[in-house]
């Protein structure tokens, strides 16, 4: 985008945001609304002026252990994120510009207290925090590194270890202008990445998302470390399209950009140090060189939520004007009635649900025996002797590679089943959840339930069920290896030293076997519950939303009549066209 387009941009955001503050101090508007949701308007309005005026802002997410500091220092080019912390250390760290280094502790109380970088660290930390008369929101950390002239950068704690950090770190994604996930080649996108991608990520519509697998100098090979990588791409392109993945070690760069030794190179130091290069190359391409363009798309698509957010609630408040009191108080009891109805209907389906489930575990089973049967074979197959009689294999590759080689095989084909059945199960629960809508007469809030903001309109309906539907894990068993099966190949590794690795795989290979199956049945029967869980969440939904909507309902018939709702409906439905048609004309 050149200067002029990037001006009718600002120019297009000014009109958008002077026409919707017209629209909020409506008084007619505002009343037919309802407080809470002018409040949220305002709440909007005072959130996308901070994203005009708040620097570029590049944030950092991943769970605990996965590198997140050590890859922003390897940006950097010099240690500023605090490495080696534990939960109860971990701080949010903002990384911003300054001619000279400065860090301070900003704490809840709103006192700041200054600090080194020595500070920071693990151990003088935790024995610093305990004299703090509050606890730290967050590290202020000022440096004069380059990059950090053009963009912010915002360090987060372990996504799933720091409950308490949820909100804030909830904050500083609807603030960031672009996302670096961190996730590790060792522990290769477990359920709750997925999810927390899937319901905090993906909603908010970056422009720029990168997943960063760090961590690839562990893998033995360039075949592993492509193996991985093609995973999490085509886990990533079904939860967040546009999502650019790249494999790397933000250990080795740190070291290669200080001059410190580097990480043992196991054959595939070229390309993990390439992919580096390839995602500062991006960063500075797409993210830096383009951080205005994308600054305008990003406030363009918050007004644009605004915007929606809004037209559903009028579509809500003018198909309840059209009733009458006597038939809004009908709609009323029927609702009700049609709940209770409802409430023993999602009962009846739960067999039905249980059924598919099982019948999907038991093709899973199917699978795996026959996988068994196959790797038997291959197994037998690294005895395996050439056309003059040799062996294939050394007995030192064997020793050496077998053991993981199994490990890797059996923890592939058990994350394979689960995988194939995860989108039929989605589609289950989704279809229900769809019916469940319809005969509850409220389509048009199921879905605006799927729109990209949907928290905003839950709250300023006053309901928090949004965090209870999606609390509600469909995989929750995130076991990237079978739990019972482990058991077994512990076993295996005690003995390794003691005889042969074969042999001893073929000793254990039933229990192998059996222990996959038991694993799987354990695994599917917490599927169905899970499922059946969200299920109820959205019957709980649901239900909420329609009271609420017939409750406001009720409550603008005491204060209006009919023809006021109507009048009033039809100005502000005219007052957000006029936004309405800017943002859909504007083509970044």
């Amino acid at each position: 985008m050149d200067s002029a387009n990037i001006n009718t941009a600002e120019q297009n955001i000014a009109q958008v945001k002077t026409a919707l503050k017209a629209f909020v101090e409506n008084e007619k508007i505002a009343k037919m609304l309802g407080k809470d949701f002018v409040s949220e308007m305002n709440d909007w309005e005072a959130l996308i002026e901070k994203k005009s005026e708040e620097p570029f802002t590049l944030v950092i997410l991943g769970e605990f252990k996965r590198g997140k500091s050590t890859i922003i220092n390897a940006l950097l080019g010099k240690e500023l994120a605090p490495i080696n912390v534990t939960p109860e250390t971990y701080t949010i760290n903002e990384i911003s510009f300054g001619h000279t280094q400065y860090v301070e502790a900003i704490l809840e109380n709103g006192m700041r207290v200054p600090l080194s970088l020595e500070d920071i660290t693990r151990e003088k930390l935790e024995q610093r925090m305990k004299l703090f008369p509050a606890k730290i929101s967050y590290v202020q950390i000022k440096d004069n590194a380059p990059i950090l002239k053009e963009i912010r950068i915002v360090d987060t704690p372990g996504l799933s270890d720091l409950e308490s950090l949820d909100k804030q770190v909830m904050d500083y994604i609807v603030n960031a202008d672009a996302i670096m996930y961190a996730a590790s080649c060792l522990l290769p996108f477990s359920e709750s990445e997925q999810l927390f991608l899937a319901s905090h990520v993906q909603p908010q519509r970056f422009g720029m998302l990168y997943i960063l697998v760090n961590m690839i100098d562990a893998m033995n090979s360039q075949k592993d470390a492509d193996k991985i990588l093609k995973r999490v791409r085509n886990i990533s392109e079904r939860i967040v399209p546009n999502a650019i993945v790249y494999g790397i070690s933000g250990a080795d760069e740190l070291s290669r950009k200080l001059g410190r030794e580097r990480p043992l190179d196991k054959g595939t130091r070229e390309f993990y140090e390439t992919q580096f290069f390839q995602f500062e190359l991006s960063l500075q391409r797409d993210i830096i060189m383009q951080k205005d363009v994308i600054r305008s798309k990003r406030v363009l698509t918050m007004l644009s939520q605004m915007c929606d957010e809004t037209a559903a609630k009028l579509r809500l408040i003018s198909d309840m004007a059209e009733l009458d009191k006597q038939k809004l108080a009908d709609r009323a009891k029927e609702f009700e009635e049609q709940c209770e109805m409802l409430s023993k209907a999602l009962e009846e389906k739960k067999p039905a649900l249980h059924l598919s489930i099982i019948e999907m575990q038991q093709e899973a089973e199917a699978w795996m025996y026959e996988f068994f049967s196959k790797l038997r074979a291959s197994i037998l197959d690294c005895r395996g002797k050439d056309a003059d009689g040799n062996d294939l294999y050394s007995s030192e590759d064997i020793e050496k590679h077998f053991y993981s080689f199994l490990m890797e095989k059996v923890g592939e084909a058990y994350r394979n089943c689960i995988e194939s059945h995860r989108d039929r199960i989605a589609e289950i629960v989704e279809g229900t959840g769809r019916e469940l809508a319809s005969a509850l007469g409220i389509d048009d809030l199921s879905k605006a339930a799927k729109a990209p903001s949907v928290e905003m309109i839950m709250t300023s309906l006053n309901k928090n069920v949004t965090r209870s539907v999606m609390g509600v894990q469909l995989f929750g068993t995130s076991e990237t290896f079978p739990p019972a099966t482990m058991s077994v190949f512990s076993l295996i590794l005690k003995k390794k030293k003691q005889t042969d690795i074969i042999d001893i795989a073929l000793e254990n290979y039933d229990d192998i076997r059996n222990n996959i199956v038991k694993d799987i049945k354990t695994v599917y029967q917490d599927l169905e519950t899970k499922a059946a869980a969200r299920l109820d969440s959205l019957y709980q939904y649901q239900v909420e939303m329609g009271r609420e909507a017939l409750n406001q309902a009720q409550q603008l018939m005491m204060v209006y009549d009919n023809d006021e709702i109507r009048q009033t409906l039809v100005e502000a439905k005219q007052m957000l066209a006029e936004p309405q048609r800017i943002l859909a004309e504007s083509k970044l």
